[in-house]
Parts: structure tokens; C-alpha cells; sequence
């Protein structure tokens, strides 16, 4: 799935995270992570969850559809 980069560097600097504490955090590697911001590649949807509950919001808000 497509998630928004954009979005995603925004919530993270918003929690004053680190792309490695963000990616710890979530169980994802800190290359999909970095992926995932530069809209490099999609993403899973375990990952689109797991990354959600790290910036408490919904697995939608994620999704570069909305």
C-alpha cells in the first residue's frame, strides 16, 4: 500500500522521533522506513499498523489516498 512520506516525517517529528527510534519502535528496518518517507515503496499493512499505533493514529491517516 501507498503510504504518505510526507505525512509520515511530519507525525514522527511531531512525536520528536528519530527515523531509528521510529523504525524500533514500529519493528520495521530504518531502510523502510527511510523508504516509506521518501515515497520510495509501499508499504505492508502490518507495517501501516504497527506504525500507527507508534503516532496514535488511525492506519487510514497513513494512506497517501486521503
Amino acid at each position: 500500500m501507498k503510504v504518505d512520506g510526507e505525512k509520515l516525517r511530519r507525525l514522527r517529528e511531531e512525536k520528536v522521533l528519530t527515523m531509528k527510534q521510529t523504525a524500533e519502535l514500529a519493528g520495521v528496518s530504518y531502510n523502510t522506513l527511510y523508504r516509506l518517507e521518501h515515497n520510495k515503496t509501499g508499504a505492508r499493512q502490518q507495517s501501516i499498523k504497527a506504525l500507527a499505533r507508534v503516532f496514535g493514529v488511525g492506519p487510514g491517516e497513513l494512506v497517501g489516498d486521503g
